[in-house]
């Protein structure tokens, strides 16, 4: 499974809802990539459409977590793993904070949003973006 994709920022996020750690066996540490992402070979991929507004997309063959799409405008966020290099993107941003479970915690100083807010700031980006 080969990709390029181009990070929107050198940092990497991640999501606490039930679906992501469910997806990737703990919390889903990912880089945003906007519509960047090229896939050398779609027919490797596979896809689940996990929600009204999103999809998570694995490799066919060894069943890696590797994207997660917006249906409504493309955007793809890639596992931060994926990367050769992942240790260089900056831990920035927690979602979902309010489903994380209280056996772990990041040590991080991140920015936190709960599931709310988190949706409430993706309906008013794609409502500026879309009308």
């Amino acid at each position: 499974m080969k990709f390029t994709a181009v990070p929107a920022k050198m940092e990497m996020d991640v999501c606490h809802c039930s679906m992501c750690r469910r997806w990737s066996g703990g919390a889903f540490m990912a880089v945003n990539c906007g519509t960047s992402v090229e896939i050398e070979d779609e027919a490797a991929l596979s896809t689940y459409s996990s929600s009204e507004w999103g999809e998570r997309r694995f490799c066919s063959k060894c069943g890696s977590s590797l994207f997660w799409r917006g249906v409504h405008d493309g955007m793809m966020v890639v596992s931060m793993q994926a990367f050769a290099e992942p240790e260089r993107f900056h831990f920035a941003e927690e979602i979902f904070i309010d489903n994380k479970p209280a056996n772990y915690d990041f040590a991080n100083d991140t920015h936190r949003m709960t599931g709310e807010e988190f949706l409430a700031a993706l309906a008013a980006k794609q409502e500026a973006e879309h009308g």
